[in-house]
C-alpha cells in the first residue's frame, strides 16, 4: 500500500489554486474487481421462487387405487407430472449478497479516483444558477466546461448534496449521472468517461479519508 497525493486544478476560478486529495493506492487490480462483483451481486434480488410438490396445495388422497383401473399408477395429484403439481428443479429464493471489508472497498475507490485524475474536473459549484428544472441550461454549463454531450461518453457528476432542481434537470439524460459524494461507488466511477466534482464534495472526500 502506497500513500499517494492526487492534485486537481480548480477549473472555473481566477485563482491558480491546486487542490489535493490524499489516498492510499494499492498495487493490484483485484480489489477493484472484488468491489465491482460485490456491488453487482448485492443488486440481485434473488426472489424467483417456485413450489415443489410438498409446497403446493392439495394432494393428500391417492387419486385412484393402485391396480385394476388400467391407468398409470398415481400417488398424488400434486406430482410434477400433473397439471397444478409441483415444479422439478425450479428456481428457489437465494441470497446473492457477498461481503467485502470497508477498508478494501475504500482502497478500491481510492485506486479508481487516482486513475481518473486526468478525466476529472473540480469546480466550485455546479447547477447553482438553477431556479427551476432546466435541462437546456444545464447542458450549456456542461459544454462550457469543454465536455461534449455525446451519448457514447458517460459523465458522472459528484456533488456534496443532491439539489432538487439539479436532479430534475439531469434525470432524463441517459449519458449523465448525478450522485452525491455519500453514495459514491465503484461501478459509477468505472462507467464514467469524464467526472465533474464540486469543491464541497472534494472536501468531504478529504475529510472521510483522513478520519
Amino acid at each position: 500500500m502506497i500513500q499517494k497525493e492526487i492534485k486537481y486544478d480548480l477549473y472555473n476560478t481566477q485563482k491558480n489554486e491546486i487542490l489535493k486529495l490524499n489516498v492510499s493506492k494499492y498495487k493490484g487490480i483485484y480489489l477493484i474487481h472484488r468491489a465491482v462483483v460485490q456491488q453487482l451481486n448485492n443488486k440481485r434480488q434473488g426472489t424467483a421462487n417456485t413450489k415443489t410438490r410438498s409446497e403446493v396445495r392439495g394432494g393428500g388422497k391417492k387419486p385412484w387405487k393402485q391396480k385394476g383401473t388400467g391407468r398409470a399408477r398415481a400417488g398424488s395429484n400434486r406430482s410434477p407430472l400433473w397439471k397444478g403439481g409441483g415444479t422439478i428443479f425450479g428456481p428457489k429464493y437465494k441470497n446473492y449478497n457477498i461481503k467485502i471489508n470497508k477498508k478494501e472497498k475504500n482502497l478500491a475507490l481510492n485506486n479508481i479516483l487516482y486513475n481518473k485524475v486526468k478525466d476529472t474536473l473540480v469546480i466550485t459549484d455546479f447547477g447553482h444558477n438553477l431556479n427551476s428544472p432546466n435541462t437546456k441550461l444545464l447542458l450549456k454549463e456542461i459544454n462550457q466546461l469543454g465536455l461534449n454531450n455525446n451519448k457514447q461518453n458517460k459523465i458522472l457528476i459528484i456533488v456534496n448534496k443532491k439539489e432538487k432542481n439539479l436532479f430534475l434537470s439531469i434525470r432524463n439524460l441517459q449519458n449523465i449521472e448525478l450522485i452525491s459524494v455519500h453514495q459514491l461507488n465503484i461501478f459509477a466511477l468505472l462507467k464514467a468517461h469524464k467526472v465533474i466534482m464540486t469543491l464541497s464534495a472534494l472536501h468531504h472526500l478529504n475529510k472521510a479519508y483522513h478520519d
